[in-house]
């Protein structure tokens, strides 16, 4: 198994969790906040995407998917483009209220597409290469890839939990 094996393989976990969080939940289910200040299952499945989508293509020199394929333009979000949820308060998280399923899973699944056509491509000798320099130490792309997988597994946890939560109030 190599090293790129091992990042399409988490990867991959991170769709399964992602599609078990969403599947067969309601719009409105989706929307739920357990408090007025929570974040729902969309605006998690939203910003693990764009983030996955922003540090991605950042250190692969390619395009965003949320640009390059129309995807902002779809979403309609009141956020500026570049925007991935990173300091969103209960206002902003309000905004994806009324994104249905179909959508977040097709922007997830275009994005997780992208990632693996990365990772997959990827050799040992690829992960010490630097990527940030604004961190002491500097960030390789290993390191970085690991953050993005670590955030992703944490925020579908995070919507599986509520989902877990929504699915007992039924």
């Amino acid at each position: 198994m190599t090293s790129a094996d091992l990042l399409v393989d988490a990867f991959g976990r991170i769709r399964e969790n992602v599609h078990g969080a969403i599947d067969g939940l309601t719009q409105a289910e989706l929307a739920t906040r357990l408090d007025p200040d929570a974040n729902s299952i969309a605006w998690l499945v939203w910003h693990l995407t764009r983030v996955q989508d922003d540090h991605i293509a950042d250190v692969a020199g390619i395009d965003q998917v949320w640009t390059a394929a129309g995807w902002a333009k779809r979403f309609d979000l009141p956020f500026p483009e570049a925007a991935h949820g990173y300091g969103h308060g209960s206002a902003e998280v309000a905004e994806l209220g009324d994104v249905p399923a179909e959508l977040l899973l097709g922007y997830f699944d275009a994005v997780h597409d992208q990632s693996v056509a990365y990772v997959s491509g990827l050799t040992d000798a690829d992960l010490p290469r630097i990527v940030d320099t604004r961190w002491d130490p500097p960030v390789t792309l290993g390191v970085r890839l690991i953050s993005v997988i670590d955030d992703d597994m944490q925020h579908s946890g995070q919507a599986a939990f509520i989902r877990g939560v929504l699915l007992r109030r039924r």
